[in-house]
């Protein structure tokens, strides 16, 4: 499924700079500061989910996705609790539609999160020009916060993140839980890096 959605849209896959794996140390704890200074924005990718559970393609139908576990839904309160510990400023939190995505923007950010189709999950998106303008507007959105000085936050997904950047994206650097924090830029946000959910200060 992952290659073939590659595959479908080439003409939107800019090559990027590889980057490490999930920030450690101190690279964690710039984008820790990122976050707080504001005027970034983060692809948050949706808490741990329940393996046993398989995808549909039915967005209407829940117990037909793969839904978060009870980890991935204490996972997503507990980042909702340490960004506002943080003091971060959030903008706005847009979800993709799909349940695993909007559960886990509900339980970290509550009310203010909003369903986004434009988000929405490769495998739930079997046309390919839709998908491309899916990756076309993730690109975008990247690179241009809602508001001066805010951290707007969009979850979602790995396979499209991963065509927005040109490459796959490896679980193990972008897991379940984990945000990937952008600059702005000129036509697409600048990776600053990704941080796991994990590495955020407890609160």
């Amino acid at each position: 499924m992952q290659r073939r959605h590659l595959l479908a849209a080439p003409a939107i896959l800019l090559a990027r700079p590889a980057f490490a794996a999930t920030a450690q140390g101190d690279a964690a704890r710039a984008l820790v500061a990122a976050l707080r200074a504001g005027n970034v924005v983060v692809v948050m990718r949706h808490g741990i989910t329940d393996r046993s559970q398989v995808d549909t393609g039915d967005l209407s139908n829940r117990a037909g996705q793969r839904n978060l576990s009870e980890a991935g839904r204490e996972q997503s309160r507990r980042t909702g609790r340490a960004l506002a510990a943080l003091g971060v400023p959030l903008g706005q939190v847009l979800a993709s539609p799909v349940f695993r995505a909007r559960d886990t923007a509900e339980l970290a950010f509550g009310a203010r999160s909003v369903v986004e189709p434009m988000l929405t999950a490769d495998d739930y998106t079997p046309d390919p020009a839709q998908l491309a303008r899916q990756i076309a507007w993730l690109r975008a959105r990247t690179g241009r916060p809602s508001a001066p000085g805010v951290t707007d936050i969009l979850v979602g997904h790995i396979v499209p993140l991963g065509m927005v950047l040109g490459r796959g994206l490896a679980q193990a650097e972008y897991p379940e839980g984990s945000l990937a924090v952008f600059a702005p830029g000129e036509g697409a946000g600048r990776l600053l890096g990704i941080l796991a959910a994990e590495t955020l200060p407890p609160a």
